[in-house]
């Protein structure tokens, strides 16, 4: 994965980018929620003009005739703050929501696009806090900030302007002091972005580390590990205790701030507007009009102050956020790929090298034939590399050199899905999601009927089972398929393949979880299928590739031996060997099986 641009992480930037790709398609429904927001201020600023008529005229003049007037227009004040209240926030968690949702299936599409090592690299736990943790936190900055920018801006507007309205010389007195604030909770703001990305780096660690535990919970249990696992999970979750509390500490800084230079302010304004009223040169109604307004506005202040932390937070979400969709995959269509079309499905790998780390070879110069229409078995020592060869054809990974054709067509000239769509991979490592097993086979082929479904269950050896489940085909296999044996697993994976019907087959071990019988069953059947298709077979068991086309060779990443069974044995080289130590090993186990029966 490469990242394709040096990140720039100020706060300027990143709003930028996050007003440009998330907010910008949904700005009809903030300009309605803005409306309302106005409302909102309008209102609140007239609650507090009302209370000069209420001071001068009802409780100072006594006025009876106004008391219904007043009384209703507050009335009507307050049931506009409150409907446009209720619009927006209506309209914010609109978008709020519609920005989350749209984020998720855009970073789901995009790391779709990576390539396999990329999910190897990036921890499963560290992904999914990207999905849930920062995204949610983007979305509450973005609501906090419209919110704040919309009603608490705009009421503080409206408010100072009742201030300055009624006393000019008071409502300067009264904020001048506020802007010696802005710089310290500026600072605060820097501060709380930092640990947030440190906080949600963490979180990411814990989600992972949950999700191993959990998944390996049958390892965990049988080495005794519970209180080691325990301890671990402890020390992550004390070290984003300490985190969210550092946080949370620098984030009340800002309160001791504003309620301090915010009671300056009252009592400032207390001491000279009650001179004022005293000396008779301002009268009650307006005081209390100008008393009432600063505190209304102090609320919105106070929160305006809080503004700049909440949007931190968001923003540290973001810019991981970013970082993850500014990745490349390192395996790319080309711009001019075409689809490819499959004739015969031969398959030709010219000198090719791999590595999954530098320097450290995991194949080696590996020229090999898989002719179309035949089998082909690829046989050696664990961590030969004949996975590798496997995940090299579906264009997993690429190679570093050399290049690999179908058909006489280099795989890094097509696209994708053609490629992928002509090859069945059944491998060692069962992948089955948590849904019906009418759903499981029928994943590569979602529109295939029920008739095909279970004509590819009966050739897997996999229906007698599946009507004897609960539900039959309709029955649910468990996360990971939990809820059926290894076995079973590996019998709906090859019905998978089967159904998919494609004109090369990858068999990876594709029955070492089976039993004798099953095993006579899937060979059989794997037989039928591999007719007419080209078909590339791991095996370690010799015995089940004994009557491949072709047999190659591969230890250390190299191609050491080629030729049928016979000719290697012939040969009397590595598969010699290998062969005469597996029968030798089988011989054994079923001498120890007859004495076992007393036979």
């Amino acid at each position: 994965m490469t990242d394709t641009r040096q990140q720039d992480n100020t706060t300027y930037a990143l709003v930028k980018r996050l007003v440009r790709e998330s907010i910008r398609p949904y700005l009809a429904w903030i300009a309605f929620a803005l409306v309302c927001m106005a409302c909102v201020a309008g209102a609140t600023a007239v609650s507090a003009l009302l209370m000069k008529p209420v001071i001068n005229d009802v409780f100072v003049a006594r006025t009876e005739s106004l008391l219904i007037p007043i009384a209703l227009a507050v009335i009507a004040t307050f049931a506009v703050k409150g409907i446009a209240n209720y619009g927006q926030s209506v309209l914010m968690s609109f978008v709020g929501q519609r920005i989350i949702t749209d984020t998720q299936h855009r970073l789901y599409a995009h790391l779709s696009t990576m390539e396999l090592g990329f999910f190897h690299r990036i921890p499963t736990g560290n992904l999914i806090s990207r999905f849930t943790i920062d995204i949610n936190m983007m979305r509450a900055a973005v609501s906090n900030a419209l919110t704040g920018i919309g009603k608490d801006l705009l009421t503080l507007i409206f408010l100072v302007g009742v201030m300055f309205q009624q006393d000019w010389v008071l409502a300067s007195i009264a904020f001048i002091i506020f802007p010696i604030a802005v710089l310290p909770i500026a600072r605060l703001g820097r501060r709380i972005r930092k640990v947030t990305v440190n906080t949600q780096e963490e979180l990411g660690q814990f989600t992972t580390l949950l999700e191993q535990t959990f998944q390996g919970a049958r390892v965990v249990k049988a080495y005794g590990m519970e209180d080691y696992e325990k301890n671990r999970v402890r020390e992550i979750a004390e070290r984003v205790f300490a985190l969210i509390f550092k946080s949370a500490r620098i984030r009340s800084m800002a309160s001791p701030i504003m309620e301090t230079l915010g009671g300056v302010a009252v009592a400032l304004v207390i001491f000279y507007g009650g001179s004022r009223v005293i000396n008779q040169s301002m009268d009650p109604g307006s005081f209390f009009a100008f008393i009432t307004a600063l505190l209304l506005a102090y609320e919105p202040m106070k929160r305006l102050a809080n503004l700049n932390a909440s949007l931190q937070e968001g923003l540290a979400g973001a810019q991981r956020l970013f970082v993850l969709l500014d990745m490349k995959p390192d395996i790319q269509e080309k711009p001019a790929a075409k689809p490819l079309v499959i004739t015969r499905g031969g398959l030709e790998m010219e000198k090719v090298d791999f590595s999954y780390l530098p320097d450290q070879p995991a194949i080696d110069d590996i020229s090999l034939s898989v002719p179309a229409g035949k089998v082909v078995a690829l046989v050696g020592p664990s961590g030969a590399g004949k996975s590798t060869i496997l995940n090299l054809i579906p264009r997993f990974y690429d190679v570093n050199a050399g290049r690999i054709t179908i058909d006489g067509t280099d795989i890094r000239d097509v696209t994708f899905a053609s490629l992928r769509g002509g090859i069945a991979l059944v491998s060692q490592e069962i992948t089955m999601f948590d849904d019906t097993v009418r759903a499981n086979i029928a994943y590569g082929r979602p529109n295939a009927s029920n008739d095909e479904i279970f004509a590819a269950a009966k050739h897997a050896a996999a229906h007698d089972f599946i009507m004897d489940m609960p539900d039959g085909y309709d029955t649910y296999v468990g996360e990971r398929g939990t809820k059926v044996s290894g076995g079973q697993r590996q019998r709906l994976a090859i019905a998978r393949a089967m159904l998919k019907d494609a004109p090369i087959l990858l068999l990876d071990e594709a029955t070492s979880a089976l039993d004798t019988e099953s095993g006579r069953h899937i060979q059989a059947a794997l037989k039928e299928l591999m007719k007419g298709r080209t078909t590339l077979v791991i095996a370690h068991r010799l015995s089940t590739v004994m009557d491949a086309d072709l047999i190659h060779v591969i230890d250390k990443g190299k191609l050491l031996e080629s030729g049928t069974h016979a000719e290697l044995l012939a040969k009397n080289g590595i598969y010699a060997r290998l062969y005469q130590l597996q029968f030798s090993d089988q011989q054994m186990a079923e001498q120890a099986r007859l004495r076992a029966a007393g036979e």
